[in-house]
């Protein structure tokens, strides 16, 4: 059976969110297979850098042996904000595909656009809205539960 990353990136956002991290998930596929997976462990590493893009990217990058992710795609469950935007680039990921939008936060659809920026060296090819209602229905659990 073929791997499902969108499915692996949405199992990791559940397990963030029972840890009580903002259910964020994180897949990367490359050469059929899935390399690395991650879900946000901003709050367990006291780390504003450990978003679930950040840490599988690492972890892809360390299996692979290699800074570059040429031919490998990442799913995310949520729109990434600028800063994975800006480690997909360096990454050279080949393809992003992410799940439920971020308006306030995002920086692919929303706010600064990176990947259109002229100052951005990479960008992948973007697919959005890949089981976003599910995505979208794990944060907004989430959040209704700590209101």
């Amino acid at each position: 059976m073929k791997p499902d990353p969108m499915a692996e990136a949405l199992a990791e956002a559940a397990a963030a969110g029972q840890r009580g991290e903002v259910p964020v998930g994180a897949a990367i596929a490359c050469g059929g297979a899935i390399v690395a997976h991650a879900g946000n462990r901003t709050l367990e590493r006291k780390d504003p850098t450990a978003h679930a893009e950040l840490l599988a990217i690492r972890a892809a990058c360390e299996k692979l042996g290699t800074e570059r992710l040429v031919d490998c795609d990442l799913y995310v469950t949520l729109e990434p904000c600028a800063m994975c935007a800006a480690a997909i680039s360096f990454a050279r990921l080949r393809r992003l595909y992410w799940g439920a939008s971020d308006p306030k936060g995002g920086a692919v659809e929303h706010g600064p656009r990176f990947f259109a920026q002229p100052t951005c060296h990479h960008a992948p090819e973007c697919y959005g809205g890949i089981r976003d209602k599910e995505a979208a229905e794990l944060l907004k659990a989430f959040f209704a539960a700590r209101r």
